[in-house]
């Protein structure tokens, strides 16, 4: 019995590292993401049958495939289009179920994979649940319990997003030169929204939720390894490297959130911080203007250099914020430049930035608003106004740590706790 677990798991792991892999190879003979991935799990149903009895193969990711590719076959034979598709699937098949699968191959069917998952033509929660599905190796439960929804609404999204793809005709393949900024864009945004719920959760008991911070950073580490070329990816995985070294020091002993200016900075893991600066380096050699996720990149570098608040670079922030502001034009972004400004040329002057935003009518349900006005309020000496900033920003927040920090400043406005610059989203 004990052996038998120990292969459950071993099964269960292979499975995370080589799903993405094997769904993304069947989609290239397929043509049809919700085909193969059906033909992936009953490669993995018999690797369950199996393995336990004969033993885990020498390269249990061929073995996949290879069990997989049969499946295919078997389809095709049903199928109207037997003879054209039984020998293309043919031509790849394996003689030996240990034989490597060719890499250039994998890099370029991931790479497709990427690009259909995250498609525009899907909603925003379909991409990010496809995308963890298909590339995050997660099950549907495991989504479910990430983002704090019920399991059948994570899979009636997934099985709508492939339905929309297959209706809508995308083809597997990476798009045209002319084409791919726009619809990186889309894979990029998917992946920093799966980092930030991680980051900062939106709802629910808990202030951060590493697994998915991780999920996401190996979705971004993948794509720079198969786009090597394009600036914006090293800026985003730089990005997610320096802000997932401050995880471990975002939340005290009993779950409480720490904002940036009250954390240990000693917490910050060092690994995570030169792999961010490494990333960054590989933006500059690639050259040309930042984009927005090298230029957000830039800010979080600016803090990783610092051992402390008081040591942080504000007027070098604010200048960055200055360049991203027109390139992402986002309210979140204009709030964050107003944090910034605030610090590095005084709180009536990033007040009067907010109160600009305010008056704009935006952001009207974002907790993050408030909670900043509030705090420069109190830097201020505007304590009642102040108060009643944090107590409409605990208002709006669905996560209970969150709201328990904003409820503590509406108690003592004029503590020396401040909020950090929300992470755009």
């Amino acid at each position: 019995m004990a052996a038998e677990t120990e292969v459950g798991r071993t099964v269960e792991a292979v499975w995370r590292i080589e799903a993405p892999r094997l769904i993304a190879g069947l989609a290239g003979m397929m043509r049809d993401v919700g085909v193969a991935e059906e033909l992936a799990q009953d490669a993995l149903v018999a690797a369950l049958e199996q393995w336990p009895a004969e033993g885990i193969p020498r390269n249990p990711g061929a073995w996949l495939m290879t069990v997989a590719k049969r499946r295919a076959v078997d389809l095709v034979r049903r199928n109207e289009r037997y003879s054209r598709k039984l020998r293309e699937i043919g031509r790849t098949l394996p003689e030996v179920v240990d034989d490597e699968i060719e890499p250039d191959r994998i890099e370029d069917d991931l790479l497709r994979l990427t690009f259909v998952a995250c498609h525009p033509v899907l909603a925003p929660e379909a991409r990010v649940a496809l995308t963890l599905r298909l590339l995050g190796g997660l099950t549907t439960a495991e989504i479910a319990r990430a983002f704090l929804v019920a399991e059948p609404t994570v899979a009636q999204r997934i099985v709508r997003a492939k339905r929309v793809l297959a209706d809508a005709g995308v083809p597997f393949e990476v798009p045209e030169p002319a084409e791919r900024p726009a619809r990186l864009a889309s894979v990029l945004e998917v992946i920093y929204l799966i980092f930030n719920e991680g980051y900062t959760a939106t709802a629910g008991d808990d202030w951060v939720r590493p697994a998915l911070c991780e999920d996401a950073l190996r979705l971004g580490r993948v794509l720079a390894g198969l786009m090597p070329g394009e600036s914006e990816v090293h800026g985003l995985v730089a990005l997610m490297e320096f802000q997932a070294s401050r995880l471990r020091a975002r939340v005290g002993a009993g779950g409480e959130a720490i904002r940036l200016v009250d954390q240990d900075r000693t917490r910050w893991d060092p690994l995570l911080i030169r792999r961010g600066f490494a990333a960054l380096a590989r933006v500059e050699e690639i050259g040309g203007e930042p984009g927005p996720y090298a230029l957000q990149a830039a800010i979080a570098a600016c803090h990783a250099r610092s051992r402390s608040p008081e040591e942080t670079d504000w007027k070098r922030i604010a200048a960055l914020y200055d360049a991203l502001a027109p390139l992402a034009q986002s309210a979140v972004v204009e709030l964050n430049r107003a944090v910034a400004v605030g610090m590095a040329d005084g709180p009536a002057a990033g007040l009067a930035l907010v109160d600009a935003i305010v008056a704009e009518g935006l952001l009207p349900t974002y907790h993050l608003l408030p909670a900043v006005r509030g705090d420069l309020l109190a830097q201020l000496g505007r304590t009642d106004e102040a108060r009643a900033e944090f107590t409409r920003a605990a208002s709006l927040t669905a996560n209970a740590r969150e709201r328990a920090v904003l409820e503590s400043r509406a108690s003592d406005p004029g503590g020396t706790s401040r909020p950090a610059p929300p992470a755009p989203r």
